[in-house]
């Protein structure tokens, strides 16, 4: 109520929600979307025995990291890293597909070098899993 002319009336909160906004390697800005995410790992989990759901989680998760570390704006290769770990203990062949694409190989060695990486990385965990007792 108004303290002077007696009147009463109504106030609302409305909270301020700035999109995300990504930045591309050209160093445009675009708004965060989602579908984006979706479709590049669609198509590294095709033919994959992923499931929708497992997919879908995933992306929740990569979203959650995201949205915990940007504040208003995130560069583009920095949700392709954040893709890239969660993909690799999702289902390492459309981790090494989406690899390919966001790390843009540009030759055979540089691809087979990623694979060496993943495959030793894949050693040293199954090592540790076996001396860990149950």
């Amino acid at each position: 109520m108004c303290e002077i002319c007696g009147r009463r009336f109504t106030t609302y909160e409305k909270i301020e929600v700035f999109p995300l906004m990504v930045i591309k390697k050209d160093r445009t800005r675009e708004a965060y979307d989602r579908g984006k995410i979706e479709a590049g790992v669609l198509r590294a989990c095709h033919k994959r025995p992923v499931s929708m759901e497992q997919i879908s989680s995933m992306i929740d998760q990569v979203e959650n990291v995201i949205f915990s570390e940007a504040d208003t704006e995130i560069e583009s290769h920095e949700i392709g890293r954040i893709v890239m770990e969660h993909l690799k203990d999702l289902e390492e062949v459309a981790y090494v597909r989406f690899a390919s694409v966001y790390r843009e190989f540009t030759d055979v060695d540089s691809f087979a070098q990623e694979l060496k990486n993943l495959l030793k990385k894949n050693k040293t965990s199954r090592k540790k899993n076996e001396q860990e007792p149950n």
